[in-house]
């Protein structure tokens, strides 16, 4: 897996900073989407603060990471974006790359259940299709699962726990088979974890909404179903040349107000009485370096967070250390046009963990995005299944993409070795939105009120997505310059009467 060519800057040693009303320092920490985000916010409505980016690896971009494949270049993480909420868009505007979207010529989706692959049914709202009649002619259910569904018309309300998972919910109202074989496959694949360990609230809204507007999960469906033509078309979007070019974008942006350093992880922050200090270790430096600030973003996975908080927020720590993250791996695999008997007309399909595969989904890059599928060939993107993921540490990349192109052969009716693999490993791919995600949330941020100076961002807190994340770091971002606002005047007003 190839790096983004990013400039290394920054890295020789400088004194550490000093607060000042007129010069405020501010540091991000963490240099994925998130961080970068915030420190484009920042750039652009600093007021004349010293910003600086601190990245531990050396490269920016976290979890969004981009690879050549023969002649594509191929998102090994990341690889869509939602185009819903004002954050993205504003972001994509004020980079010039509004006009680089590009939208999927496939947007329908399979599911691999009773033997065969399946259509998902149109209009499919939180996972649930609208009524009962494109589920059935799907296929997807049995006749048993689908007399168990319609139950959900029968059955009583069903109340809401606050630490209600998807499965119980889904479990309770419309049975084991469109659990397994609809709700996991889509939720399971977004969130890395079983729907039993996803919290309803955090993880499908939509559908806690329903439960609690309707007596029956069907009728509320029926009752929230889009008029005709609303919504039409994906949401979904990629750039040209990758999402990591919105990487190489923001890092090209911020690159003259930004002081960004790569290879600095930092190791402990500390409370002073005007603001922060933060104790980093630079790559190839034999001392820890000491850098004040006077306001902090910190935008790093939930366990690095909880680490630098320790000392000065122990509790909001001890809630951030409890967020598990989930491991991945995907496959991107390029072949000749001939290697399927017919071409892909869907961006792909899941496997259910049921079916006992190595597989757990496929995207048919070069039928989903056609910049991708120009030249003809065949281009896949495949992810494990979690039961094939506890096992794929003892692995080679070639035992794993043997696995996969098996499941392929037996599904899709693969005929042919691919001309070239790619094999990427997520040690800590997504946090998982456990039960009662929010409410731990909220604890954290009110348990960080008490420290004005500190900011958090990240797909820890209210969203796993890219979109998401630039939200979270703007939203840093704005609530730092708000509070350096307030501070400031407090300072001037301090500074113009003595006691």
């Amino acid at each position: 897996m190839s790096a983004p060519e990013l400039t290394r800057s920054g890295l020789p040693g400088a004194p550490a900073t000093t607060a000042s009303l007129d010069a405020p320092h501010i540091v991000v920490v963490g240099g994925g989407v998130s961080g970068l985000a915030a420190a484009h916010r920042l750039a652009g409505a600093g007021r004349g603060a010293t910003l600086t980016l601190l990245e531990a690896s050396n490269r920016l971009g976290g979890k969004v990471t981009s690879a050549q494949l023969g002649p594509h270049r191929i998102d090994l993480g990341a690889e869509s974006l939602m185009v819903r909420g004002p954050a993205l868009g504003e972001l994509l505007a004020e980079l010039d790359l509004e006009q680089n979207l590009l939208a999927p010529a496939h947007a329908g989706i399979h599911v691999y259940a009773r033997g065969a692959l399946r259509e998902l049914p149109p209009g499919i709202l939180g996972a649930l299709p609208d009524g009962l009649l494109p589920l059935l002619r799907a296929g997807i259910l049995s006749p048993a699962g689908l007399a168990r569904a319609t139950f959900d018309l029968l059955a009583p309300r069903s109340s809401i726990d606050p630490d209600c998972s998807v499965a119980a919910l889904i479990g309770r109202r419309l049975g084991r088979q469109a659990l397994e074989r609809l709700f996991d496959p889509l939720l399971g694949t977004i969130y890395g974890a079983p729907c039993s360990e996803l919290s309803l609230h955090a993880c499908a809204p939509q559908i806690a909404a329903l439960a609690r507007e309707h007596r029956s999960l069907t009728r509320g469906l029926l009752a929230a179903k889009r008029p005709p033509g609303a919504g039409a078309g994906s949401p979904l979007r990629t750039l040209a040349g990758g999402l990591e070019s919105l990487v190489r974008h923001l890092h090209e942006r911020i690159a003259g107000d930004v002081e960004v350093r790569l290879g600095a992880a930092v190791t402990e922050i500390a409370r002073e009485r005007d603001g922060l200090r933060l104790t980093l270790q630079r790559d190839g430096a034999r001392a820890p370096e000491s850098v004040h600030a006077d306001h902090v973003v910190i935008a790093t996975p939930a366990p690095e967070a909880a680490r630098l908080l320790a000392a000065i927020a122990p509790e909001a720590s001890a809630e951030l250390r409890a967020i598990r993250y989930t491991r991945a791996l995907s496959v991107a695999l390029r072949f000749d046009p001939d290697a399927l008997a017919r071409q892909p007309t869907s961006s792909g399909f899941l496997v259910p963990e049921q079916a006992g595969r190595t597989l757990g989904a496929c995207t048919y890059l070069s039928a989903k995005w056609p910049h991708i599928g120009a030249d003809g060939e065949l281009v896949m993107r495949c992810s494990l299944s979690r039961r094939a993921l506890l096992r794929a540490d003892e692995q080679s990349d070639r035992e794993v993409v043997e696995a996969l192109l098996g499941d392929l052969r037996a599904i899709i009716g693969l005929r042919a070795a691919p001309r070239q693999s790619l094999v990427a490993r997520f040690a800590a791919a997504t946090p998982i939105y456990a039960p009662a995600h929010h409410e731990r949330i909220a604890r954290v941020r009110a348990q960080l009120d008490a420290i004005p100076e500190l900011a958090l961002a990240g797909a820890a807190y209210e969203g796993i997505g890219v979109p998401q994340c630039i939200a979270s770091g703007r939203a840093a971002a704005e609530q730092t310059l708000a509070r350096l606002h307030q501070r400031g005047r407090s300072l001037r007003q301090g500074a113009g009467n003595p006691r």
